[in-house]
């Protein structure tokens, strides 16, 4: 070969390298051939009621929902179980708790079975946890965990990092949220696809918020939810309860009324005392200089019945909402970092709660039950490279469902064992097909609340209910005609045919996912066991 075809020939093989080099590096820049990161944001107790992307205007929340205005929003997210562990339980495993085995929050959870995490991690992903887990013991799964020890503390948190225990100055949405962006920009392996658990404590009871909110909303006095009164008639599993704002929430430990004088002395005031303890002097100053005028206009209005019920409620609506505010500033700065640092266009960012919670709807606080506020749960989700802004979900999608979407987009097989649906053909528009009706079970009875054992199916329209252990009530409601499940149904002849199909619904479902009653006949006797009470 002569010196100009071997130079031609040379040449030529150099435009195609650059060609192919320059395709490759363009499928790079897009992320055609990377894993994509994954932020998964969780806070406990998060009612969906307090987003204002769901539109009920009780608060603002931009940052949570620019994740809706930039992706998804599922209107009808739920939970297999509305208590704080089992919930988390479902979420790593996409299992329902009778089968991942986390029932209630006092049976331990097993950390060696699988997980989404350890899943994602020996497919090449680094992995953290931060903040609220619930669950005890050294979290497997993750190449960096620091984590609350059970609840956490709102005030001088305590962090458990890598198994070592820590106290951090600060408050706790702000600690959480410092911790998961030092891990992004300074410990993870920037080589890898990364995927962070960034879990906050807020809302979680007792609601303290930070200082610089503590007089956010002063100006709004809140009107309770129109059955705020309710009474109960004929569901006697809901009159039973011990979740009431008027009854049962506390001066002192909900409502923060820690007089000087020592006057209101009340079932958990000692608790709370503790919890105001953990402050520095200066964060009591602002605390004290807030809360002691309250304190003294309180005790000298002597307030009875509704009107004490409803000072209740809106003591209890301005701290809650407060606390969901740091939340919100901390979904903003992670969001972004995400786009500050490049990382936006091939990250999946999902927000969510463990569950919901009431508002002052039937006049409550707190969760558990499947009525809708407790067993609802907000979900919000952004992919730019696959989700469409804008984009509402109306199906039955359930927190057992974050696992497999999670390893979907990962391109990890998703294991036969996993009870939950990948997300991602919903909210890509790729699929007309899904699930038509959604299982729950709830186990933590006798307990604090007193809300009874019961298990149940909802599809779009109809939901069914069976309590039972020491109380034997079938309840059914027409969610289209009474959103807010005042009427039981199940003895109403008119809803008939309604109650068979219900029936024979609900036995598919807990055929489908392997549920019995003997199953909670076991789970009833280990819990009765574990609390030493006697059948």
């Amino acid at each position: 070969m002569n010196l100009r075809a071997n130079f031609s020939l040379c040449l030529l093989l150099g435009i195609l390298l650059l060609v192919y080099s320059c395709k490759q590096a363009k499928k790079e820049e897009v992320g055609e051939t990377k894993q994509p990161n994954i932020i998964f944001i969780m806070s406990d107790d998060h009612a969906y009621q307090a987003i204002s992307a769901y539109g009920h205007g009780l608060n603002n929340t931009p940052n949570i929902d620019r994740i809706a205005k930039e992706g998804a929003i599922f209107n009808k997210g739920f939970v297999n179980n509305s208590i704080c562990a089992p919930s988390r339980a479902a979420m790593l495993t996409g299992k329902h708790s009778f089968v991942n085995g986390k029932v209630d929050n006092i049976r331990p959870f097993n950390w060696d079975q699988d997980n989404f995490a350890k899943a994602l991690q020996k497919n090449g992903y680094e992995t953290a946890l931060v903040g609220k887990i619930h669950l005890d013991g050294l979290p497997q799964g993750f190449n960096y965990s620091n984590v609350l020890p059970g609840q956490g503390q709102y005030y001088s948190p305590d962090f458990i990092e890598n198994g070592v225990k820590k106290t951090y100055p600060g408050y706790i949405t702000h600690v959480t949220t410092d911790i998961a962006l030092d891990w992004l920009d300074t410990k993870r392996n920037k080589e890898k696809p990364f995927m962070l658990m960034y879990h906050q404590k807020a809302p979680h009871r007792t609601w303290m918020p930070e200082e610089k909110y503590l007089t956010l909303m002063d100006s709004i006095t809140f009107d309770p939810p129109a059955n705020f009164f309710d009474d109960y008639k004929d569901r006697p599993a809901a009159a039973a309860q011990e979740m009431s704002i008027y009854k049962d929430m506390d001066l002192v430990y909900d409502l923060k009324m820690l007089d000087k004088e020592g006057e209101l002395k009340t079932k958990y005031r000692g608790m709370f005392q503790r919890k105001y303890d953990r402050m520095t002097e200066e964060q009591k100053a602002a605390w004290d200089a807030y809360y002691d005028p309250i304190i003294t206009d309180f005790k000298s209005k002597n307030l009875k019945g509704k009107d004490l019920a409803i000072w209740k409620y809106n003591r209890y609506m301005h701290d809650y909402l407060r606390t969901i505010q740091s939340v919100d500033d901390g979904v903003g700065q992670v969001l972004d970092y995400l786009k500050e640092n490049g990382l936006e266009e091939n990250t999946i960012v999902v927000y969510t709660s463990d569950q919901g919670f009431y508002l002052g709807e039937h006049g409550w606080f707190d969760k558990r039950f499947m009525y809708e506020e407790s067993f609802r749960t907000p979900i919000l989700m952004k992919y730019p490279k696959e989700i469409k802004p804008g984009t509402v979900i109306e199906e039955l999608v359930q927190n057992i469902d974050f696992a497999p979407t999670f390893l979907d987009y990962a391109n990890v097989e998703i294991d036969e064992s996993i009870q939950g649906e990948s997300l991602r053909k919903l909210v890509s528009g790729e699929t007309s097909e899904w699930r038509n009706a959604i299982y729950y079970t709830f186990y933590e009875y006798p307990a604090e609340h007193k809300v009874k054992r019961h298990y149940g199916v909802r599809t779009d329209r109809y939901k069914l209910i069976h309590f039972y252990h020491d109380i034997d009530k079938w309840e059914l409601y027409d969610l289209e005609k009474d959103p807010t499940e005042m009427h039981n149904l199940y003895e109403d002849a008119s809803y008939a045919s309604v109650k068979e199909n219900m029936h024979v619904q609900l036995e598919k479902m807990r055929a489908k996912y392997g549920d019995s009653d003997a199953l909670n006949q076991e789970n009833l006797d280990r819990f009765l066991k574990a609390k030493n009470i006697k059948h």
